[in-house]
C-alpha cells in the first residue's frame, strides 16, 4: 500500500502589505512565524492555497517513509 506524499511548507516572504485573504491563507496552512516549516497532505485544496501564495512560501514533496 503506497502512503501518500506529504508536502513540506516553509514561509520565507512576509505577508505584511498583502492582502487579508493571502494572510488567511497563510494563517490556514498552519503557518504562524516566518520562516515557520509545516507538513501537509498533498491534496488539491492544498496546492490551491500554495498557488494563491506562492509568493510567500516554498514548498517540496517528501515522501513518508515510516512503513
Amino acid at each position: 500500500m503506497s502512503t501518500p506524499a506529504k508536502l513540506r511548507i516553509t514561509w520565507v516572504k512576509s505577508a505584511i502589505g498583502y492582502n487579508k485573504k493571502q494572510k488567511a491563507t497563510i494563517a490556514a496552512l498552519g503557518l504562524r512565524k516566518l520562516g515557520q516549516v509545516v507538513e501537509r497532505p498533498d491534496t488539491p485544496q492544498i496546492r490551491g492555497m500554495l498557488f494563491a501564495v506562492r509568493h510567500l512560501v516554498k514548498w517540496e514533496e517528501v515522501k513518508d517513509e515510516t512503513a
